[in-house]
């Protein structure tokens, strides 16, 4: 399965952000362990980055943590398309438009996002963190 992670999932397992820390750290042990192909967001890289550097203060602790990050999670570029079309898209928020396009495009099977309400127009299945986790339990029984 190829799932793209947003942003808010990362960043809970990077901060150990309470209540999420716990489903967002299994999903990297998931992707580590190769029970799912992790994607991210080029994009996302970059907030991930400016998030993390205002909690290190500290530019070389933070590029180790995104070194370590892109060794676990493939990443996605966006395109100039991908922002075209998300322009016309249903979402109404226009950043989670842009990550359903490129999701679109990617083939991506789902993304994982703790912000379900706002992807109920996305073309792509989307799951909060804890769903998905049941969801990769019962494909990894059943094979």
């Amino acid at each position: 399965m190829r799932a793209l992670i947003d942003t808010c999932v990362i960043i809970d397992a990077l901060q150990s952000r309470v209540p999420f820390a716990e489903a967002a750290q299994k999903i990297f042990i998931y992707t580590a362990n190769k029970h799912f192909e992790g994607y991210i967001t080029a994009k996302s890289v970059t907030d991930i980055y400016y998030l993390t550097h205002r909690l290190t203060h500290s530019n070389a602790e933070t590029r180790k943590i995104l070194s370590k990050l892109v060794t676990l999670f493939h990443l996605l570029d966006t395109t100039s398309l991908d922002c075209r079309k998300a322009i016309s898209s249903k979402i109404a928020d226009y950043e989670d438009a842009i990550m359903v396009e490129t999701a679109v495009r990617s083939e991506m099977d789902c993304i994982v996002t703790r912000n379900v309400k706002d992807y109920m127009k996305s073309l792509v299945k989307v799951y909060e963190p804890s769903a998905f986790l049941q969801l990769l339990k019962i494909e990894n029984e059943t094979e």
